[in-house]
């Protein structure tokens, strides 16, 4: 079993920076990617961006690519999420998740979840 916890949400306002933490702890399989999903209110949770956990190639939405980087830090068990230049639109509950194959980008893909870290950017 894999637990995450996530950190690092507020409120900011637009063109502004916030950067989210994630921290596992339980299994670890090297192979496996780790991601960021976002959830608005009233529409369905969404892929953001996911990195290997073992080599750390990473990859992205269209809608955050150049201004959100997806790292991770093996030695603390972290995963990050630097976002730059933030819209109002990017106003969500942010989740961490964990356990899927590089590259999926689905929900269902992904076998562990932390609780969620709220985003909001004022215009």
């Amino acid at each position: 079993q894999v637990q995450l916890v996530e950190s690092g949400g507020g409120l900011v306002q637009a063109g502004g920076s916030l950067r989210l933490s994630c921290a596992r702890s339980g299994r670890t399989f090297s192979t496996y990617a780790m991601g960021w999903f976002r959830q608005a209110p009233g529409k369905e949770r969404e892929f953001v961006a996911g990195i290997s956990w073992k080599g750390g190639s990473t990859y992205y939405a269209d809608s955050v690519k150049g201004r959100f980087t997806i790292s991770r830090d093996n030695a603390k068990n972290t995963v990050y999420l630097q976002m730059n230049s933030l819209k109002p639109e990017d106003t969500a509950v942010y989740y961490c998740a964990a356990d899927a194959p590089w590259g999926r980008r689905e929900v269902a893909d992904f076998g562990s979840w932390g609780q969620g870290t709220q985003v909001t950017v004022s215009s």
